[in-house]
């Protein structure tokens, strides 16, 4: 939910081609030698997948698994790159299950970027292209201090307390109906748990099927008011908790925000992205009341702008928000409450992660589809530098004072280090899937982190890294 899948997916509904159009399109063979088109066969719902082994990154020189379902048995299935067949064994035939599974192995001088494959199926004939995402691997480099703590299963976001008194950290495990959630409140030295609260239950669904619990994922702090906010994902709302014992002061009612993600509070207002859709709502602290919604438009053609991280300019009043939908970065005026700019970040795919250096001036966004970190000026929008970072980026956080940005690059179970300039500074491996990252207000960051499987012990952390030198 706050990150896109993995493994790259190309649908095959309605997107028959016959044999012809597949050897005019690869060989180029001359329409007069061709048989000729005998209609096109019945649309089937199916898909193909390239995808690391073990769930781990494709990078050059590893085996890349591909597979399909919901096929038709008995088809044949020919993988092509440049026109040339990616296996020298007979087409792979579908089973009787409507699957096949193949490895294919890559070569060491394999370039990172995304690369089209042509998949052929014979009987009925169809033709797509499946992306195959080559990540780039970064070597360890750089000095930092680290201490970590194991906390509950399932984290998600952290936030700090205006004053440092306090951390806050967000868990919850599995899909709807989620049955385990915590809200957390950590002391910032130790990290050891000062209170610890569980949601209430939520409704029962249309359905009638359990509810679960109104989970909390997104989290920030509305000092003045004393108050923790958190975003309800699973049942498109949020919940308000107080911030020294974490009791209950209000929960929304489900539906009130779609798919919230994040949450920042400014000036006495808390602010949530409404996760794909072209939406920030405001609501004010001290009446703990929803006040309205800003829209955000696209600067694409026939693009609905998406939402997903927010991050606060709180010295010039102004939130930058980046879309999902059309790899995006947004720029919000919080006085007048309005979008004041929109900028294409071309060459970022699944835009997901936004940071911001107050010092420089300069926006930081996360492309999870394109392994990469883009750099802005923002007043313009001008882009800077682009740097690959690793395998699917998935937050940043900005150290105010050095202006270093801190990423958190969740397929490579890492954090990098770059400058406004545009330099990785150091990379660190981490624990297993990154999640989230907040500066602590000293130099470095405070990052929660994912189990990747039950048995995982570097799984479920909150980790303080500095860097050294």
């Amino acid at each position: 939910m706050s990150q896109l899948p993995a493994r790259r997916r190309a649908r095959l509904r309605a997107r028959p081609v016959t044999a012809l159009a597949v050897a005019l399109s690869l060989c180029a063979a001359p329409f007069a030698q061709a048989e000729p088109f005998t209609g096109l066969a019945p649309a089937f719902d199916g898909s193909i997948r390239a995808s690391g082994i073990d769930r781990a990154p494709i990078t050059a020189g590893t085996d890349v698994t591909v597979s399909g379902s919901g096929l038709i048995p008995g088809q044949t299935v020919t993988l092509r790159s440049n026109g040339a067949p990616l296996t020298t064994a007979a087409p792979i035939t579908v089973d009787a299950d409507g699957a096949f599974e193949t490895t294919l192995t890559l070569p060491d001088t394999a370039e990172p970027g995304t690369y089209p494959v042509v998949a052929e199926l014979d009987g009925p004939d169809y033709a797509m292209i499946v992306d195959l995402k080559i990540s780039p691997v970064l070597p360890e480099t750089g000095s930092f201090d680290t201490v970590d703590r194991q906390l509950a299963p399932g984290l998600y976001q952290v936030a700090r307390a205006a004053d440092g008194e306090a951390l806050y950290v967000t868990s919850a495990v599995g899909r709807p109906p989620v049955t385990q959630s915590e809200l957390l409140k950590l002391d910032p030295e130790t990290f050891d748990i000062i209170a610890r609260t569980t949601p209430q239950a939520a409704p029962a669904r249309e359905d009638g099927r359990d509810g679960g619990l109104y989970a909390v994922y997104g989290v920030g702090i509305a000092a003045e008011a004393g108050q923790v906010w958190v975003s309800n994902t699973r049942q498109d709302t949020v919940a308000v908790y107080d911030a020294d014992d974490l009791s209950l002061l209000k929960q929304f009612e489900p539906g009130t925000i779609g798919h919230p993600r994040d949450v920042v509070e400014y000036d006495g207002k808390v602010y949530v992205s409404a996760t794909f859709l072209p939406e920030i709502h405001v609501f004010d602290a001290e009446s703990m009341t929803h006040e309205g919604v800003i829209e955000l438009t696209s600067s694409r053609r026939r693009t609905d702008f998406g939402t997903a991280s927010l991050q606060l300019d709180a010295d010039r009043g102004r939130l930058f928000v980046v879309s999902l939908t059309s790899d995006e970065v947004a720029v919000v005026d919080l006085t007048s409450g309005t979008q004041s700019a929109v900028w294409p970040l071309t060459g970022s795919k699944g835009t997901i992660g936004v940071g911001y250096d107050p010092k420089s001036d300069r926006i930081f966004t996360a492309g999870q589809g394109s392994d990469n970190v883009q750099i802005l000026d923002a007043a313009s929008g001008e882009l800077l530098h682009d740097v690959p970072v690793g395998a699917n980026p998935l937050n940043i956080a900005v150290d105010p004072d050095t202006g270093t940005a801190f990423v958190a690059v969740r397929g490579s179970h890492s954090v990098v280090t770059i400058t406004p300039e545009g330099e990785v500074t150091g990379t660190l491996t981490v624990g297993s899937l990154p999640n989230h990252l907040i500066a602590d207000g000293a130099g470095g960051v405070l990052l929660v982190n994912k189990r990747n499987g039950e048995d995982d012990p570097s799984g479920d952390h909150i980790t303080r890294i500095t860097p050294q030198g």
